[in-house]
């Protein structure tokens, strides 16, 4: 079947350390993201390793839930969405690559089965994605010692 797909890119000053600190745990994705609401189920107050399952509110009526598929921490974290948007084999990849000043590119990359459902989300994801990106190079670069920020 024929994929769709959605990504965007970005960099920031921070190291992947602190880039990571903030992907890494769903329950701090509302403090720097678009989401309304994010955690785990079961609750938990950890970072996401493999097999873990995350929830994110975006507006009133979208709750996405993701199951973690990989985890190499530091480097990339991978998922796919279990219910909450209509898409099959939806696959996501976020990867972080130091960069030679010491900062972190950015790239969340997503696909998932073309079908009329995913295509009206490919719409909406694809004005969303940049906006995740961007917010999260906002929020590391916020955490940036004010030495390293010139």
């Amino acid at each position: 079947m024929r994929q769709l797909s959605v990504e965007a890119e970005g960099t920031t000053r921070a190291g992947p350390e602190v880039v990571w600190s903030l992907v890494a745990n769903a329950n701090t994705y509302p403090q720097w993201g678009p989401w309304n609401d994010g955690g785990y189920r079961p609750p938990s107050t950890g970072p996401s390793h493999e097999g873990s399952v995350q929830w994110l509110r975006y507006g009133r009526r979208t709750t996405s839930v993701e199951q973690i598929l990989e985890v190499d921490e530091l480097r990339r974290v991978a998922y796919t969405v279990v219910s909450g948007i209509p898409v099959k084999n939806y696959r996501a990849e976020v990867t972080f690559t130091p960069t030679s000043s010491g900062g972190t590119s950015i790239r969340w990359a997503a696909s998932w089965d073309k079908t009329l459902m995913g295509s009206l989300v490919r719409r909406k994801l694809a004005q969303l994605y940049p906006d995740i990106v961007a917010a999260l190079v906002a929020a590391a670069d916020q955490q940036v010692a004010p030495s390293a920020r010139h």
